[in-house]
């Protein structure tokens, strides 16, 4: 290919979207593989604005990372979407193919089975997720691949708690649910997925047990939260949310440009300066 035929764009898309760092990540992916001609943007979508976005998506663009509240929303508009997309109801992850169709993936996933596996966590044979969102789902996704046993589940509502029992059935996870008021006791499991808001955590970083396993905190900025500080500090493993990021990312760059593997270090790299500038 040359000229105008080889220029390749993607991009993120979500409201609120300028905090996003997938800029940066994917932008490092294709300097390190030479890949001059390519593109990556965001753009501040909602959910009633990305019909018309994806109506004008020309033969130029190789794929679209998307975030809340876009996740759910954008299955309607695709083509096809994966098993593991369709596990959770959720896609992260569209690739534009060359023949103009548009496949839905969810690399937050397989993204969170990386970013544990990297820090030795192969296999657990129980584990506490705190919280019951969106990324509790995705989590429950994850822990199905790897977790054993039971998956305690510590929420604040009943409403929430039948959800995730639902999710349970759904992924074939043993869960239970428990009252966000005992939530310090999830903290002696051998894996602990906190998928909370900024803060929501703090108060049980007192409750950390003296010998933590480990903690994987979808945060990432601001980083370390309380609870990640306390963990590191009595010796912890922690996985945090910039692990999480740049190992879903590694897997959009892959479908996207066709290129593997993806340069996990410096993607890396460059959302730890990006964070470090902030």
């Amino acid at each position: 290919m040359t000229g105008t035929d080889s220029k390749r764009r993607a991009a993120v898309l979500g409201s609120p979207i300028a905090h996003s760092l997938s800029p940066v990540l994917h932008r490092a992916a294709y300097a390190e593989l030479r890949l001059s001609d390519w593109s990556y943007d965001r753009f501040d979508v909602d959910e009633e604005a990305l019909p018309a976005f994806f109506g004008k998506l020309g033969p130029e663009w190789a794929g679209l990372s998307l975030t809340m509240p876009l996740k759910r929303a954008v299955i309607p508009l695709l083509d096809e979407i994966t098993e593991t997309a369709a596990s959770v109801e959720a896609v992260n992850t569209v690739v534009c193919t060359r023949d103009g169709r548009r496949v839905g993936d969810n690399t937050d996933i397989p993204g969170m089975v990386a970013a544990l596996r990297e820090r030795g966590i192969e296999q657990v044979d129980s584990a506490a997720i705190l919280g019951a969102g969106a990324t509790a789902s995705s989590a429950l996704a994850a822990l199905a691949r790897i977790c054993t046993g039971e998956v305690v589940a510590y929420v604040r509502s009943e409403a929430r708690a039948a959800e995730m029992r639902q999710w349970g059935e759904r992924l074939d996870v043993e869960v239970r649910t428990e009252d966000w008021a005992q939530a310090a006791e999830a903290l002696r499991a051998p894996l602990v997925v906190a998928t909370t808001p900024a803060g929501a955590t703090d108060a049980l970083a007192a409750a950390v047990p003296e010998r933590p396993a480990t903690l994987f905190d979808v945060l990432y900025d601001p980083w370390p939260t309380d609870l990640a500080a306390r963990w590191s500090a009595y010796g912890g493993a922690v996985v945090s949310g910039l692990d999480l990021l740049v190992h879903q990312a590694v897997l959009q760059v892959e479908q996207m440009t066709g290129r593997s593997p993806a340069p996990l270090d410096a993607m890396r790299r460059a959302g730890e300066h990006a964070l470090a500038a902030r």
